[in-house]
């Protein structure tokens, strides 16, 4: 990011006579993660959710709680920073202000939500803000066999032709590809951190198909008849394809389905109430998809905990924050099934730990020091599932406050994972569970307690969550994670995470844990823990010993079995 990429992008804005220009973070296929980062490149802010608004003479960055550090560290000399969770972007325009944005890369839902009709949104059809996507991420997509998927394509797309009848629709535009990915068992690689082929998909009520992609990509799904060659469409043929096309009433996805497009099947169309259900559909894992990320959590367990007793061990702590990142990815490349990471790694010692989501670059890498508390959050995508962990590593004698803290978020962390589910049913109700043993010292963290987790998809995946707003009702098979946290300003962040899946037993809902490494003790005050919570920690670290000590050295081992 520099003044001058600004000065460029407003000296575009006067030309076209408007007052200023908006910039998502998403491409547009709407990818969390994408190769196309275009708010990266006009504001230097890297984190994987935010929006800026460059305006004639002032520049706004919008992100949530999670990022506010972040974005002042690297956005806060030319971006006024907004913290959305405070405040949205329409409370501080009063004006009429005419606003240009590329209509493909925004949602009505997104510009109504965030700017009501506060502003005058023009439509410039030709990006002023234009990354190109790198040709790295250009790989050919490939399909998925049953005994990871436990469900033939064929059958989702006839349980979600039952919604279509229902709905009394004719067809659903899937414009989200990973939710084409799930529908037909497809992967790909267009997306640094996720499987995610980028692709689109039309689908009728009688089962035609209309699916829209680049030709290079795909002679692997037509080699295996995935998709028929007249039902194959390259992107740029899109909308003169869907001229074509009598759609009567369709389902789109509000939160993927561009404002041109939406604008576009509107011409000839009746937009459903109802939008994609698949975000619903795959939320609930199967069993086969439950056994293999259980699976994939043991191949994980297994790197994590032999990288914790390594930098438990370490004699002389000369190495950085990236130094322990690299060493981390390399005990996960040691798996013949392990991929990639799922997310860029937070590698964060002392004063970084409090940037929730910090990332360690040549400016920023701190040596780790035995004084400070060390956050390391991380996961990877194996063949058959997609893992997130977070453990807080002390390296020495801590003081009671950070010791307390730390007990606390465990406390919150544990009541979680035991939490009555059939009673309190939503992530919403859950969430205050996590907070209330902070909360009676009047402390918080800023941002949920848990995500939907993908199917070797997306590492943050929806409907269901465990934050203060969501209300979906948590089922059998759905998969989300744990991660209350703490963060000091320039002191430490604390954070512990697991990943959990819902299981049903004797018609009651509880969670059980995927995730498979120790907790530090040395950062547990046992005096702060009832004799439940001591005897849950104690089994939680047995079932990891017990998961684990086959694929350990003897060191390890022995290193693992003192905390059970």
């Amino acid at each position: 990011m520099s003044l001058k990429k600004i000065q460029i992008l407003r000296k575009k804005v006067i030309e076209l006579n408007l007052d200023g220009y908006l910039i998502p973070k998403n491409d547009e296929y709407f990818s969390e993660y994408s190769s196309r980062d275009r708010l990266k490149y006009i504001s230097g802010f890297d984190g994987s959710a935010g929006m800026a608004l460059v305006l004639r003479k002032k520049s706004f960055l919008f992100v949530d709680g999670r990022y506010t550090q972040q974005a002042k560290n690297q956005s806060g000399k030319y971006f006024r920073i907004i913290d959305v969770g405070k405040g949205l972007p329409y409370k501080y325009f009063k004006q009429k202000l005419k606003i240009g944005y590329n209509p493909l890369i925004f949602t009505n839902r997104k510009l109504n939500f965030y700017f009501r009709k506060n502003l005058d949104f023009i439509p410039i059809e030709k990006d002023l803000v234009n990354v190109q996507e790198k040709s790295a991420y250009l790989n050919k997509f490939y399909t998925l066999g049953h005994a990871i998927t436990g469900e033939a394509s064929k059958n989702k797309i006839k349980r979600l032709i039952k919604i279509l009848k229902k709905d009394k629709s004719d067809h659903i535009f899937i414009t989200a590809p990973e939710n084409v990915a799930w529908l037909l068992n497809i992967r790909g690689k267009d997306n640094p951190y996720s499987p995610i082929p980028n692709c689109r998909l039309i689908l009728n009520k009688r089962g035609g198909m209309y699916f829209f992609s680049e030709k290079k990509k795909i002679s692997n799904l037509l080699s295996k008849k995935t998709i028929n060659k007249n039902n194959f469409f390259e992107e740029k043929e899109m909308f003169n394809v869907i001229k074509k096309i009598k759609m009567n009433k369709v389902i789109i996805d509000n939160t993927t389905c561009s404002v041109l497009l939406e604008k576009f099947l509107k011409i000839n169309s009746t937009i459903s109430k109802i939008s994609d259900p698949i975000y619903y559909m795959k939320s609930i894992k199967n069993r086969y998809e439950i056994k293999n990320m259980i699976d994939a959590h043991i191949e994980d367990g297994v790197a994590l905990t032999k990288f914790l007793y390594w930098i438990k061990n370490i004699k002389k702590l000369r190495i950085t924050e990236i130094d322990a990142q690299k060493k981390l990815e390399n005990f996960r490349k040691k798996s013949k099934n392990y991929l990639f990471p799922s997310f860029d790694t937070i590698s964060a010692s002392g004063g970084n730990g409090s940037i929730i989501h910090y990332r360690a670059t040549k400016k920023t890498s701190r040596k780790l020091n035995r004084k400070e508390i060390y956050l390391c959050d991380s996961g990877g995508q194996y063949k058959y599932g997609t893992t997130d962990v977070t453990r807080t590593i002390s390296f020495g004698s801590q003081s009671n406050k950070i010791k307390n803290i730390f007990t606390k978020v465990l406390k919150g962390h544990l009541a979680v994972v035991n939490a009555d589910i059939s009673k309190l049913k939503n992530g919403g109700a859950i969430d205050k569970l996590a907070r209330q043993f902070l909360k009676k010292d009047n402390m918080d963290y800023a941002h949920g307690t848990g995500h939907g987790i993908g199917f070797f998809l997306n590492v943050h995946e929806g409907p269901q969550s465990i934050s203060k707003n969501n209300k979906v009702k948590i089922q059998e098979g759905m998969i989300l994670s744990n991660e209350p946290g703490y963060y000091k300003d320039g002191k430490f962040g604390i954070r512990i995470e697991n990943l959990l899946y819902v299981k049903k037993k004797k018609n009651k809902l509880s969670f059980r844990n995927l995730t498979l490494a120790p907790i530090d003790y040395d950062l547990v005050n046992f005096k702060l823990l009832n004799e439940n919570e001591k005897n849950y920690l104690s089994q939680y670290h047995l079932e990891v010993y017990s998961k684990l000590n086959k694929y350990l050295s003897f060191n390890e081992k022995k290193w693992l079995r003192s905390s059970i």
